[in-house]
């Protein structure tokens, strides 16, 4: 039988979400999951508010009510603590449940979350990986589903959830966001939706020539790499680090590469070390 750790705030999205997944009421558009699986609720708590432990206990009702398992962390991360860095440890925790129980991960991220996540990488001055946000081994049933859609399954079904206080402040960049996102038009979004699927394909075809490109090597021709325009060396660099380096620091490290002489290091940050001969380099991955 398949497990799924289901991430639950406690929020409406994945107060929905838990409720479709234990009733079985999924988005008839969503298919992944299978027909019979076991559920696993997990849910931390950040320290953040004073008022964030009520949240867990909330959680922990609402997973006996469902009779699944329920597993938390607390951290007191602090009322200052960056959005990044929230977002950072609960995954952490997210993903070592999963591991644990063998499991997938679930989350409640809808169509709005990817519209708000494209929008913030823009602000952010993102590259083109900052289009296909959401791209990973998460599961995400709502992903189709809008934000009034969700509003309107929890009214339906008489579903109480917690209102985060945090979620109105204008501190966090996302809420700044979604204030300005929240008035788009429907057909708008579906437009910005089927862009974003569009570039989840174009990364996956970009992933995969790239993986073909550079192969099992081990030893890298510096001077196939001075030749090479820099997107592509970039592309192809990050993919050689495991993308431990952000696009600066690739930048960085192609300089080394053309101008480094032999018999030289250079460190690139984030445990990536370069060694240099003549001809070519090699890099180190080090924990």
């Amino acid at each position: 039988m398949d497990k799924y750790v289901v991430a639950v705030s406690g929020g409406v999205d994945s107060v929905v979400l838990l409720d479709m997944l234990a009733l079985k009421k999924l988005p008839t558009t969503y298919h992944l999951l299978t027909t019979t699986y076991q559920l696993i609720v997990a849910h931390f708590d950040h320290g953040i508010r004073d008022d964030s432990a009520d949240d867990a206990i909330f959680v922990e009702k609402l997973a006996k009510k469902y009779g699944l398992q329920y597993v938390t962390k607390r951290e007191e991360l602090g009322p200052n603590a960056s959005e990044e860095k929230s977002r950072d440890r609960r995954y952490e925790f997210l993903r070592s449940v999963a591991k644990k129980y063998n499991a997938k991960l679930v989350t409640a991220h809808h169509s709005d979350d990817v519209i708000e996540s494209i929008a913030i990488n823009l602000t952010r001055g993102t590259g083109w990986r900052g289009l296909a946000v959401l791209d990973s081994d998460v599961v995400r049933p709502l992903i189709g589903t809008t934000k009034l859609e969700i509003l309107k399954y929890a009214n339906e079904h008489k579903l109480i959830w917690c209102e985060d206080s945090t979620n109105s402040s204008y501190m966090y960049l996302r809420n700044r966001i979604r204030s300005q996102i929240i008035s788009l038009d429907d057909d708008t979004k579906r437009q910005l939706l089927g862009l974003w699927i569009n570039q989840k394909y174009l990364k996956l075809l970009i992933d995969s020539e790239v993986a073909r490109l550079i192969g099992d090597k081990m030893i890298y021709e510096r001077y196939f790499f001075t030749h090479l325009d820099t997107q592509t060396a970039i592309e192809l660099l990050r993919f050689i680090v495991d993308a431990r380096l952000t696009r600066p620091q690739l930048v960085k490290l192609l300089h080394a590469i053309k101008t480094f002489l032999p018999n030289k290091t250079f460190l690139a940050g984030d445990g990536v070390k370069l060694n240099f001969t003549s001809r070519n380099f090699t890099i180190e991955l080090i924990k």
